[in-house]
């Protein structure tokens, strides 16, 4: 009989384009069905619990798919782990109810934003992290975190690219217009570890770049450019060109998803 499966993953997405299966280009969705082509004998496209961008890493990414093929569980989480890259690997395989979707089931995700703040960024953490050594006043920062808490439309933290409508404008790829650019943060914080500054968001979904826009807006409030209070001005512009730049994707992790 036909069983729905769950997977969780972990990827370093720097030598891959984002998640999303692409033509002549290398994915994680793409690699994640070859593999279990390979393994099982059958075509499925993996759905994940949102599409991360080229670059940005996972540490716990959800995954469903559907197979005939009658294998134990820990069968198929070792049989994985040695067809796929040594850049991702399985976590966990399990079979799930017959309606459980990875990206639709989702109730809750949290990002990670890593920044290095040391004055010469060590090669093992270059690929995780955006290296910066300007002075940043860190509770300026965790004061602007703030504005953002709660259920808010965050236009302004999206992404303004040519293909967005295509995207359906959100990582969570969720369908088109179900509830426009409104989302609810949870907690939004800034922790300090060593060289380290971490961002860290928890919400129950995320416009496409929005982590990183945001980022990029909390460093603009760091360095003294723009107020704290000046986030919820521009969450009340309703348009990108209000906020920061975009951060760089090597700095951001999905750090897991809530079921």
């Amino acid at each position: 009989m036909r069983a729905t499966w769950k997977l969780t993953l972990a990827y370093d997405g720097t030598d891959y384009f984002g998640w999303q299966v692409q033509r002549d280009r290398t994915t994680i969705q793409g690699q994640l069905a070859a593999a279990l082509e390979r393994v099982t004998g059958e075509r499925v496209l993996p759905q994940g619990s949102g599409r991360t961008d080229a670059g940005v890493h996972a540490r716990g990414q959800g995954a469903s798919f559907a197979l005939e093929a009658p294998i134990p569980a820990a069968n198929l989480h070792r049989a994985l782990n040695r067809t796929l890259p040594e850049a991702i690997r399985v976590l966990g395989a399990e079979i799930a109810a017959d309606d459980f979707h990875a990206r639709h089931a989702a109730s809750a995700k949290t990002y990670e934003y890593r920044i290095f703040r040391g004055e010469i960024c060590p090669p093992w953490e270059a690929r995780y992290a955006w290296a910066l050594n300007w002075p940043l006043n860190v509770e300026e920062m965790r004061t602007a975190a703030q504005f953002v808490a709660g259920q808010q439309d965050f236009t302004s933290f999206a992404a303004s690219d040519p293909d967005l409508a295509a995207r359906n404008c959100a990582e969570d790829d969720e369908e088109p217009g179900r509830r426009g650019n409104v989302r609810t943060i949870f907690s939004s914080e800034w922790e300090e570890a060593g060289e380290l500054l971490v961002y860290r968001v928890r919400g129950d979904g995320f416009l496409h770049h929005m982590v990183r826009n945001l980022v990029g807006t909390f460093v603009d409030v760091g360095r003294g450019q723009i107020a704290p209070e000046d986030v919820a001005r521009i969450l009340a512009a309703q348009s990108r060109s209000a906020a920061g730049a975009t951060a760089p994707a090597r700095g951001l992790f999905l750090d897991h998803v809530e079921y």
